[in-house]
């Protein structure tokens, strides 16, 4: 587990204080995936340096399994950064030495015997998919498989907490997905604690069970990606759930949107509602995806404009938010 309390982190510069990182706080649970999403400039490389230690924090604490790592000095620092590993965003392998030789470095760093240390790296590689690849160098890898490398090398000293650091960025779709699935089961096999640092607003629903907004340094919202997806009233959650054009209603039909806002909602819900109201639907575009097997996002249907108010009335009872668009609400009030 780790817990970001207040954490603050001001640098001093020629034109006075600057505060990248105000007050930041959440925990990461044993077996969970947090994402900290934001623009850049939000503070997310400066959060990612803090929770590692690279950089000390002006203010506030981090505390991995009740140890809290801003208050230790430099030696017992070096030994507690053992219980992060960090996969950076260019996987920063270096290049004249092997996948194995890069999984191997820090467990010679911490002293291990030459035996413990290619026990441990087979193990490691053959855990991430690249046994087969473990004497060749990063450029002879493409960008996805030095990111497993990089994972392997994170794992190599068993920690308990994994920062994923921007991990993902410029990689090609298919790499991406292969990553997250990675990610995913190390995270469940070995009960890590995963804090996922990204700009990539597409991966959170794929990847996170929760998820915090950084914006100026502050995160402005935080909360449960399906609690959030469902909300109208997040802006995160919008950011979260899928998008698209829907095809325009005919002749005498009204285009009406529903959104998701319950985890209650039940699989057959345009049937009960079609026979409520005693009319078809019919389904004009859809934008909806399952989190955690609860579907959220957005659809647009259309329905007889004689049946539009009793369409709205029933679907919110299913719980579901159903309103027609503003073209169609001025047709019908017409």
């Amino acid at each position: 587990m780790i817990v970001v309390s207040h954490l603050t982190k001001v640098f001093d510069t020629p034109s006075g204080p600057s505060t990248v990182l105000d007050d930041v706080s959440f925990t990461v649970a044993g077996g969970e995936v947090f994402a900290v999403v934001g623009p850049s400039g939000a503070g997310k490389s400066t959060l990612a340096q803090c929770l590692n230690l690279l950089q000390r924090p002006t203010s506030g604490e981090v505390i991995v399994n009740g140890e809290n790592l801003a208050h230790l000095d430099s030696a017992a620092l070096r030994a507690a950064r053992r219980r992060i590993g960090t996969v950076f965003q260019s996987s920063s392998l270096l290049s004249r030495r092997t996948a194995a030789e890069n999984v191997a470095l820090p467990l010679e760093y911490l002293g291990a015997t030459k035996a413990a240390t290619r026990s441990r790296v087979a193990e490691l590689l053959d855990r991430v998919g690249m046994a087969d690849r473990a004497n060749l160098y990063p450029h002879q890898l493409s960008g996805g498989q030095r990111q497993r490398v990089g994972i392997a090398r994170a794992l190599a000293l068993k920690p308990s907490v994994l920062l994923s650091d921007e991990a993902t960025s410029g990689l090609d779709p298919v790499a991406t997905e292969s990553f997250l699935d990675l990610l995913a089961d190390v995270r469940d096999d070995l009960g890590l604690a995963v804090v996922f640092i990204t700009h990539e607003m597409d991966l959170i629903t794929r990847i996170a069970d929760r998820v915090g907004r950084l914006d100026h340094g502050t995160i402005v919202e935080q909360g449960s990606v399906v609690d959030l997806a469902l909300s109208p009233d997040s802006s995160l959650g919008q950011s979260l759930r899928p998008h698209g054009i829907p095809a325009p209603a005919a002749a005498g039909e009204v285009a009406v949107v529903v959104t998701y806002h319950s985890a209650a909602v039940p699989s057959d819900w345009i049937t009960r509602v079609s026979t409520r109201i005693g009319a078809p639907v019919g389904i004009l575009g859809a934008n909806v995806q399952s989190v955690d097997g609860v579907p959220v996002g957005e659809l647009t249907v259309s329905v007889n404009a004689s049946s539009v108010d009793e369409f709205v009335v029933t679907a919110n009872e299913l719980g579901v938010t159903a309103r027609p668009t503003a073209q169609a609400a001025r047709e019908v009030a017409a």
